[in-house]
């Protein structure tokens, strides 16, 4: 009998969220496929490539040095995790919600949407 790696996947969205957090986009893509993207929900890619999440995380780090997300729940299906987020962009801007889609390719998350 083989062993079965069981992937938390979960898990693994949760410590990207404690990464953007802590505003430490480096560790955040450390957990993408080279190939990862981020997207609005079956909509345009707003950062493409672990490259090109790494620069727009830094970027908007800059602009918005107070943001972090909450997670409100969380689940998880075969090779996606969903989380329900409020996100703080400042302590003087009203907070958004949003649920963030994560795709998965083994252990490495290769896309995430957006749907706000």
């Amino acid at each position: 009998m083989s062993a079965q790696v069981i992937i938390d996947r979960l898990s693994i969205a949760e410590e990207m969220i404690a990464h953007y957090n802590a505003q430490d986009a480096d560790a955040y893509v450390a957990l993408m496929t080279d190939e990862a993207a981020e997207a609005s929900y079956r909509g345009a890619v707003l950062r493409d490539g672990r490259e090109g999440v790494r620069a727009g995380l830094k970027a908007m780090f800059a602009e918005f040095p107070e943001n972090r997300a909450e997670i409100l729940q969380g689940h998880t299906l075969g090779n996606y995790a969903v989380l329900h987020e409020r996100v703080f962009r400042s302590s003087a801007a009203e907070p958004f919600e949003v649920m963030s889609i994560y795709s998965f390719e083994g252990d490495k998350c290769s896309r995430v949407e957006f749907v706000r």
